[in-house]
């Protein structure tokens, strides 16, 4: 795998999918010694479960693990923090890390109870968990969801559960850009897995799930989240700690020269069966789906939302979207996805990123 790599897999089956995924990318291959000191990252800000968008599935933690220790890695720690105020240890025993701990023998480590190394970069000092400064290979697996301060978080923000409590305040007092781009030029992670399988359309802290049904991986932070920003319907412009990690050499946001790899299509799996619920269900109302594919209609509900958010909603018409559209010639609808190409006004892509999705519903308001 190569730092200029995005490699995506879509579908409801999470472990099955980790594994395909670890299985193309080769995780093995970027790990050389065997018995190198290994920290998985999950986030657990709150012991709250992970169908409310705002939690990492602990599937795909489980799927990691197994996945290398078939590979022959023993070494394993699981390594986390929760927010200000909330227990890691309450959020380990919500999710099952307990019993995960002592089937597989891996450590759980709580950054509020860790030894921190003390680092000071860009004039601001960093107190960071020494599990994770020293070890040899670090694996994030980060939820791709919204945030009401930095507008998405992902792999460079979910480092922020690494450092520690008096540190995640100050933080916020610099207004959290800064602070998070220079972490992550302090330490980065080695291969970010991102859940996106239903992260939250505006908050850390869950509440309006979006099912996506995706996960993907990449080695570059900074390219993960320009990614992932354009999926929520954000330029990297405006993500500012994103800019900032690039200009401190932590990697590349220019998703235009990335090599997106797609392991399946979003069409090879059910499509969506949930019925939305809250701005969700609101925002759903601009939408008129047909077997649509939740990656597809994930980004769409992302893009309506972007367009609400700056008053430009009420010039939308209703925009088609799904596999009922395959065959429909109706030259007065428009839609998005490669499946209502014979609409009047239709976006390429299976699917497109929520940021396509914005322009195009402008262009042909």
């Amino acid at each position: 795998m190569r730092n200029e790599d995005i490699v995506i897999i879509y579908g409801n089956d999470c472990s099955k999918s980790v594994n395909q995924l670890l299985k193309h990318i080769k995780i093995e291959d970027q790990i050389k010694d065997k018995n190198a000191n290994i920290v998985i990252k999950p986030n657990l800000l709150i012991a709250q479960d992970p169908s409310l968008g705002a939690t990492t599935h602990t599937e795909i933690v489980v799927e990691i693990i197994e996945y290398l220790q078939e590979k022959g890695f023993k070494n394993i720690k699981i390594v986390e923090s929760s927010w200000i105020g909330a227990s890691t240890k309450q959020a380990f025993k919500y999710f099952g890390y307990p019993q995960i701990s002592k089937k597989y023998k891996v450590p759980l480590i709580d950054v509020k109870d860790d030894d921190y190394e003390t680092k000071i970069e860009n004039g601001i000092k960093v107190e960071i968990s020494k599990e994770i400064f020293n070890c040899d290979f670090l694996i994030s697996v980060p939820v791709l969801k919204g945030h009401c301060q930095t507008k998405i978080t992902c792999a460079l923000k979910n480092m922020k559960g690494c450092i520690s409590d008096k540190n995640k305040r100050m933080f916020h007092n610099l207004g959290l850009m800064k602070p998070i781009a220079t972490l992550n030029k302090i330490r980065t992670a080695d291969l970010v897995i991102v859940d996106s399988l239903n992260g939250d359309l505006d908050f850390e802290e869950g509440g309006n799930p979006i099912e996506t049904n995706r996960i993907y991986a990449c080695k570059d932070s900074v390219l993960c989240d320009a990614f992932g920003a354009s999926l929520l319907g954000y330029s990297v412009d405006e993500v500012e700690y994103i800019k900032l990690a690039q200009s401190y050499g932590v990697g590349n946001s220019d998703i235009n020269k990335a090599n997106i790899i797609n392991l399946n299509n979003p069409d090879s799996i059910d499509a969506l069966n949930k019925k939305p619920k809250g701005t969700v269900a609101f925002l759903a109302k601009y939408v008129e789906a047909d077997k649509a594919c939740s990656a597809c209609y994930g980004n769409l509900i992302h893009a309506i939302k972007r367009l609400n958010d700056t008053n430009q909603l009420f010039d939308i018409k209703k925009v088609c979207i799904g596999q009922g559209f395959k065959n429909k010639e109706d030259q007065t609808l428009i839609g998005v996805g490669s499946c209502t190409r014979k609409l009047g006004k239709s976006l390429k892509g299976c699917p497109p990123s929520a940021n396509d999705m914005i322009k195009f519903l402008l262009d042909n308001s």
